[in-house]
């Protein structure tokens, strides 16, 4: 009796460790799938114009990349910073959930055609008074000279833990009311900015195929989009879907291995002592034809943390070549002498781009390059 009344007690016990595994199994599948529909339910209300609450949350169930640990075969890997060992571990991941998404930004993949210029702007999470002052002058979305100018802001993650889930609230916030966010859930840092760049093309390449030109530059340049527009509607037989690239045309240089340097590259990373021409990542224009073979030619080439000079090498698998305009000023206005003013309205009425700026400069410079009692004569420069 006693050895059967243990039995019963041993199966029960039996019984209710794997009845808790189960329902532990359980709650953690619902947990995965609250969170998921939850995910879905904030795009959804961006798109159906619901304001998200705080208590939505902004994460949710990816098989994340691993990390590739043949990367530490590399000769004196151990020598080397930890963020580019981190880099080298994850070089081969490129693809990331987007977090933020609005795919009907140029209007479908069919009537994409109708955007002219899209403006394609790095900016990190915590950049908000940047992107405030920017949607405000020269990355306004409107009509210009009878084509449409188009805008999105391009962004990874920040920070860790509560403070992530405040900076995806805030550009969740943003989003709801602008539709002009893309980001994806990756470290939003230097190393990264190529991986940026490579999931905005495959975003265009789905969504906005048949944009004429692109845009891509920092949220802290100025630039003279009405003169963008002016200088790519002149261009000869070409409406985007041939061969554009220009920008601060930069060539005969090769990787800077101090390690000192914030574009420090060593050969684990990248052998060649030399890099194909580029133009400077502050901004370049390019047509939607090259934005496609750029993306299409991305797909063999092993990331650099360097993105332009990344684009520079898929431009030269590709057989193109990127060429310089004067009008693009990346790295700041030269000024013949100290006397002269920095930020003379003048220096800036026909240029297309300059780097930097901060939001009240350009806010300052936007208004006073479009006020219509501005005076420009050669040398003499005046508002009248």
């Amino acid at each position: 009796m006693r050895f059967s009344r243990r039995c019963i007690q041993v199966k029960t016990l039996l019984m209710l460790g794997a009845l808790g595994v189960w329902l532990l199994h359980l709650c953690k599948d619902f947990r995965d799938v609250q969170t998921i529909s939850s995910h879905v339910q904030i795009r959804n209300d961006i798109h159906q114009k619901r304001k998200p609450t705080t208590n939505d949350l902004y994460v949710f169930s990816w098989q994340e990349c691993q990390r590739n640990m043949s990367a530490s075969n590399a000769s004196d890997f151990n020598s080397l910073p930890n963020t580019i060992k981190d880099f080298l571990y994850y070089r081969h991941c490129r693809h990331f959930p987007m977090l933020l998404d609005f795919p009907d930004k140029c209007g479908g993949a069919e009537r994409s055609g109708d955007v002219f210029l899209l403006l394609v702007i790095k900016s990190s999470p915590w950049n908000y008074e940047r992107r405030e002052v920017l949607r405000k002058t020269w990355a306004k979305e409107r009509l210009h000279n009878g084509v449409w100018i188009r805008r999105v802001f391009i962004a990874g993650t920040s920070g860790s833990g509560l403070e992530t889930q405040r900076m995806n609230k805030l550009l969740a916030l943003e989003h709801y009311e602008h539709k002009d966010i893309l980001q994806w859930d990756f470290d939003d840092s230097f190393f990264n900015l190529t991986l940026k760049q490579i999931l905005f093309l495959k975003w265009a390449e789905r969504n906005c195929p048949n944009a004429h030109f692109h845009l891509n530059g920092d949220d802290d340049v100025f630039a003279n989009t009405d003169n963008m527009v002016e200088f790519l509607q002149g261009l000869p037989n070409n409406d985007g879907s041939k061969h554009l690239f220009t920008g601060h045309l930069i060539y005969n240089v090769g990787p800077i291995r101090s390690p000192e340097s914030k574009y420090f590259v060593p050969v684990q990373v990248q052998e060649s002592d030399e890099y194909p021409p580029y133009c400077g990542g502050g901004g370049f224009l390019l047509s939607g034809y090259t934005a496609s073979v750029i993306y299409k030619m991305s797909k063999s080439i092993p990331i650099l943390p360097i993105d332009d000079v990344y684009m520079g090498m898929c431009l030269a698998k590709a057989g193109l070549q990127p060429v310089s305009h004067m009008g693009v000023k990346t790295a700041g206005l030269q000024l013949p002498s100290e006397s002269f003013d920095n930020y003379d309205p003048c220096y800036y009425k026909e240029i297309l781009l300059v780097h930097r700026f901060i939001p009240n400069e350009m806010y300052l410079m936007w208004s006073r390059i479009h006020d219509p009692h501005l005076v420009c004569v050669g040398d003499k420069r005046m508002l009248s």
